[in-house]
């Protein structure tokens, strides 16, 4: 293998696991998200509720990018947004109980993407592989 085609390959795996998320959404009767709708689900799931600028922040997209995209989950009835009480200009974001039912759902999906994925690994073969990904994470930040 020609280790100059990593970014290539890691760009088509990136195609194949969204490609993957997407028929099991549509399998389930899911809606039809992108894969950033559902990191933003992630993390209200995971984190309670957001301002939208650390919501930003945590699925790596510019505030108006983030606003469009939460704009067709609240649409959707998955999240809901409120003012915060401390700053009038900043949203809070969280999840309805739609969107609480939806994450279950997800996550059973999540884990047979991540099985998929790691097939055939050995565990310290998956330590070994985070470890370089955090490491070329690192070097781009």
């Amino acid at each position: 293998m020609d280790i100059n085609s990593s970014i290539s390959m890691l760009s088509h795996i990136h195609s194949q696991a969204a490609d993957f998320l997407i028929s099991r959404l549509k399998e389930r009767g899911l809606p039809d998200f992108a894969s950033s709708h559902g990191n933003i689900l992630f993390q209200l799931c995971k984190n309670g509720s957001m301002p939208m600028g650390d919501l930003a922040r945590a699925i790596n997209r510019d505030k108006s990018t983030t606003t469009v995209l939460v704009r067709k989950l609240e649409k959707e009835g998955l999240v809901c947004s409120e003012s915060d009480k401390e700053d009038k200009r900043s949203k809070i974001l969280s999840l309805t109980k739609k969107g609480q039912e939806y994450t279950e759902v997800t996550k059973s999906i999540s884990q047979e993407l991540i099985s998929t994925f790691y097939k055939g690994f050995s565990e310290e073969e998956k330590e070994q592989f985070t470890s370089y990904l955090e490491r070329i994470n690192t070097n781009f930040n």
